[in-house]
């Protein structure tokens, strides 16, 4: 079965390379795509945040993992499946982040944490709904906690 997708939007940022940390003072703009109309995005800016669906479209098909490795290849975390990671190495190649929506002009949003790179394509937009949040406590390994230690820090 082949499936097609078209970007709905575009991000643009200061990021040009995709790296593992320090993702904490991007702010992002998302453009909407030019088949869209300003008016898909009305009523959006009554929500603080959004889940932004992207494409990884600057990962090497190459580098494509399908079974398991270490996170980040870090030898001190266990090796774990494919789809217990969230790396751009990926099957499909799709990225799923929750951002923080600043404001919006136009057909432009501003959000913070986005941990997409400049030019990349965004496949959806959808406002963070309480009711689709985990009804139950989230739990993650250790390592996970440990992964994420410096993701969102500030550039140092």
């Amino acid at each position: 079965m082949d499936i097609t997708l078209h970007p709905v939007a575009f991000v643009k940022n200061s990021r040009e390379q995709a790296t593992d940390d320090y993702w904490g003072d991007i702010v992002s703009e998302i453009i909407l795509a030019e088949e869209f109309p300003e008016e898909a995005l009305m009523g959006i800016e009554d929500y603080s945040h959004l889940e932004i669906v992207f494409y990884f479209d600057k990962a090497d098909p190459s580098k494509t993992n399908r079974s398991s490795r270490h996170p980040r290849d870090n030898k001190n975390w266990p090796v774990t499946g494919v789809f217990a990671h969230r790396g751009k190495d990926r099957p499909n190649h799709l990225g799923l982040t929750f951002v923080e929506l600043l404001k919006r002009e136009g057909r432009t949003l501003f959000v913070s944490g986005l941990d997409a790179i400049n030019g990349t394509p965004v496949l959806d937009i959808k406002p963070v709904m309480k009711g689709f949040l985990p009804r139950e406590e989230v739990r993650e390994p250790k390592w996970a906690g440990e992964l994420m230690e410096h993701y969102w820090k500030k550039s140092e």
